[in-house]
């Protein structure tokens, strides 16, 4: 499947350009004219990585970007901008940018950014959308197509790889995980294993789900095994040798 790049930029000759080039070039490649409904578009649409522009009307780059990221949303982003100074690509990059590109630029430079990001990201078959029936654990409800998660109709803030791997755990309800098993998972062997990198990523997921995340009941550790999914703790007997804690 090719992967797709959404460019977002008020200019419609930037949006032609770049659609034709990353066509070109292997990519799928959609467009919006301004950041005011990047939010619900990536509700419908997830591409790969987005490509910003900085400097539009209504909601500018800068702001769409915040208001993703306070969502939880840790979509892939590449700024593009006419601005180029220092303190506004410090700017950019503290607000998540994943990189930031100054106008004007070679095509051919973008591609390379965008090829950079995408390996440092990994690969996302993982958090990508699924067409199957809705999850239902507990008081939560987990939409594989929309990449959703909503607690008694309320939707509530999921990054991209926390519904990685809570797409996991749904696979596997009841079973013991090793850390290297679900970081395999995730990744797909493309970064190496190292046994702390879950502690932040299992972290997030359960201050989402767990009504108290140091005592968590359905992501529960087992030590010295990993981590074990129950999706119904009121309805099932505790892990044997679980522990509550990392």
């Amino acid at each position: 499947m090719s992967q797709q790049v959404l460019i977002v930029d008020d200019d419609p000759v930037v949006r032609d350009l770049l659609s034709r080039f990353l066509r070109e070039n292997g990519f799928e490649a959609s467009v919006l004219h301004d950041g005011t409904h990047l939010a619900r578009r990536l509700e419908r649409e997830r591409p790969s990585v987005v490509v910003l522009d900085v400097m539009m009307p209504q909601t500018d780059g800068l702001r769409a970007l915040a208001a993703l990221r306070a969502a939880g949303d840790d979509i892939p982003v590449i700024f593009v901008t006419a601005r180029g100074s220092v303190t506004d690509r410090i700017h950019g990059l503290s607000l998540g940018a994943d990189d930031y590109l100054t106008k004007p630029f070679d095509p051919r430079e973008l591609l390379a950014r965008i090829h950079t990001v995408l390996r440092r990201r990994g690969p996302s078959t993982t958090s990508a959308p699924e067409a199957r029936q809705r999850y239902r654990f507990g008081r939560f409800e987990l939409d594989f197509v929309t990449r959703t998660l909503t607690r008694e109709s309320e939707r509530l803030p999921l990054r991209d790889s926390e519904f990685a791997l809570l797409k996991i755990f749904a696979n596997h309800p009841y079973k013991v995980l090793s850390r290297a098993l679900i970081h395999d998972l995730v990744h797909r062997d493309d970064l190496p294993f190292r046994d702390r990198s879950l502690d932040v990523p299992i972290w997030r997921l359960r201050r989402v789900i767990e009504s108290d995340p140091a005592n968590p009941c359905h992501v529960q550790t087992v030590r010295g095994k990993g981590y074990i999914f129950v999706p119904d703790p009121d309805g099932a007997a505790p892990a044997e040798e679980s522990a509550p804690g990392r």
